[in-house]
């Protein structure tokens, strides 16, 4: 009958996970494939835009501080290739309308690089700058100026930096020269403006720069049980070095700071794009929406150049991964868009030994196994306390079942005889609890790490083709369950029968629940699980023979 007993329950549990794998094939998110498409100038004519309102396409320039309603014209867009870089620009406005990361693929497999920018009938998100204000030519009514420039594709190939000179001259003779610098090995563009007047008259303008974005879903979320990544406008200023300002924010109301220094940024699971002006002048950092767009920018103070003299306006441009230490290059607060939420004190820390552990074993998944390793040891001590006391509650389980049987009507006086008992005995009934208090705060901060960190996109680990999504298979949630079960065995049978039961399912509850989690998370959780065990098997029989001290 126990045989019988046990293949039912073996062809079930099989049966069961053949049903998940089956789900998840069939109705599971799957990553859509990233098809190769070029970003086109919004100010184009194009078929692909004919089905917006006329009214929209023609207020197309209303979303440039101060610009004005424009008609449509041809354009050309300059390519420039380094090797970290893939960028498109628009010579209409000299914006950035595509930025492709080549050292970061669209998909696990593909040869396609990831897209972060793009202008696309599906898609805007792209990062604008020029010069408004009493002459800017961005400002102009005629619309946006329209820049000449001496060749349409440029490579970095074994140069050490590139400069891409954008170049307009208006009707007075003032010439403006929008120079975009690339630097190998570099996420960071820096931009200038060059003014050089030969007009007869004073110059001033105003220095912009924006990200304009719809609001499209994130291509890197992940649409599995889990917290989510945050994507929308982030601003640092003097006032908040990190200030989240969302899409539903910017609905309700415009967001209008002013700051020395600062920056403005766009965040998304894993990459970033921000505007970084220059330092020692005071900024004004906003929002806007457009037609469905939303737009988060800095105006400069007015840059004044007189007749017959030149002067230049700067900024730099980010965008690349949200690797701390590359954006800390570019400014020191822009690391903080690797947001671990109110436990980044515990969180901060763990990712430099998670990422000094990988530095010395090569491979993400050692690295999670090995700071599973080095937390566990930290907490031995208060996990041998708890352990010892959920031992001799096991021990002395037979007692309190007897005191149960006899004082069951007078719970009075139960509950006086079993405080007799953990006195006597040196038992606190809720030792147990302390592991699991003490650690959910570790978990939920390592939960954001593996999350947050770009390293583990695509990281492989033995069958784990990708370390930051769920187990494909389910392997390891199934091993978590099943080592939640054994530990569950070496624990005390409460002595609720409700209570009981609720603990008999904890295992098949984590279980589904881990079944969406980052695989890298769930290797911790197997990892710590395994550890806790052996901890505890000895710390039992230490209490059964009565040799622990």
């Amino acid at each position: 009958m126990d045989v019988q007993r046990i293949i039912l329950i073996g062809a079930l549990c099989l049966i069961s996970y053949l049903l998940v794998l089956q789900w998840n094939q069939d109705y599971g998110q799957q990553p859509e494939a990233q098809q190769a498409t070029t970003s086109v100038s919004a100010y184009q004519s194009q078929p692909a835009a004919s089905d917006l309102p006329e009214a929209e396409v023609s207020k197309q320039a209303a979303d440039i501080p101060g610009a004005t309603a424009q008609a449509t014209t041809e354009t050309t867009l300059v390519s420039i290739k380094t090797d970290v870089l893939n960028v498109l620009i628009d010579t209409k406005g000299g914006d950035i309308i595509e930025v492709s990361l080549p050292e970061y693929k669209a998909l696990l497999g593909s040869d396609l690089p990831f897209v972060l920018l793009e202008q696309t009938v599906n898609r805007t998100y792209v990062s604008q700058s020029g010069l408004v204000g009493k002459n800017g030519p961005d400002a102009s009514p005629k619309g946006r100026p329209t820049y000449s420039v001496s060749q349409s594709e440029y490579v970095l190939g074994e140069q050490d930096k590139i400069s891409v000179d954008l170049v307009y001259t208006d009707e007075k003779g003032v010439q403006i020269t929008k120079r975009y610098t690339f630097s190998a090995g570099s996420y960071e563009v820096g931009l200038d403006f060059i003014v050089n007047n030969q007009s007869e008259a004073r110059w001033s303008a105003n220095l912009f720069g924006q990200l304009k974005r719809d609001r499209s879903e994130d291509p890197t979320s992940s649409t599995d049980m889990g917290m989510q990544s945050y994507l929308g406008p982030v601003f640092s200023t003097v006032e908040n070095n990190y200030e989240k300002y969302d899409f539903d924010d910017i609905d309700d109301s415009q967001f209008k700071k002013t700051s020395q220094d600062g920056w403005v940024a766009m965040s998304q699971h894993y990459f970033l794009s921000a505007w970084i002006p220059e330092k020692g002048a005071e900024y004004n950092y906003q929002t806007r929406k457009l037609n469905g767009n939303y737009i988060a920018g800095f105006l400069s103070p007015e840059l004044t150049v007189l007749p017959g003299e030149s002067n230049t306006v700067s900024a730099n441009f980010y965008a690349g991964p949200k690797d701390q230490d590359i954006m800390e290059q570019a400014d020191e607060n822009l690391k903080l868009t690797v947001d671990y939420g109110v436990l980044w004190w515990i969180a901060s820390p763990l990712y430099m030994l998670l990422k000094w552990i990988y530095g010395l074993v090569g491979n993400w998944g050692l690295a999670i196994i090995g700071i599973t390793i080095i937390v566990k040891a930290a907490l031995f001590q208060l996990n041998a306390k708890a352990f010892k006391s959920m031992a001799k509650m096991r021990k002395f389980g037979p007692e309190m079942t007897r005191l149960k049987e006899l004082y069951g009507d007078d719970r009075q006086k139960m509950s006086q005889e079993m405080m007799k008992l953990y006195q006597k005995e040196k038992i606190n009934p809720l030792g147990g609890c302390l592991p699991i208090v003490a650690q959910m705060p570790i978990f939920i901060a390592l939960y954001w790490v593996l999350m947050e960190s770009v390293d583990l996109r695509h990281a492989e680990f033995l069958y784990l083709a990708d370390l930051s999504v769920k187990d494909p298979y389910f392997i390891l949630p199934i091993i978590m369950g099943v080592s939640m079960f054994i530990q569950q065995m070496l624990n005390p049978t409460p002595p609720d029968p409700m209570q009981a039961k609720i603990m008999k399912m904890l295992p098949i509850m984590f279980t589904f629940f881990f079944l969406w989690f980052p695989a890298g998370l769930t290797l911790y959780w197997v990892v710590n699980n395994i550890l806790s065990i052996a901890q505890q098997y000895v710390i039992n029989k230490q209490i059964e023979n009565g040799t622990d001290k």
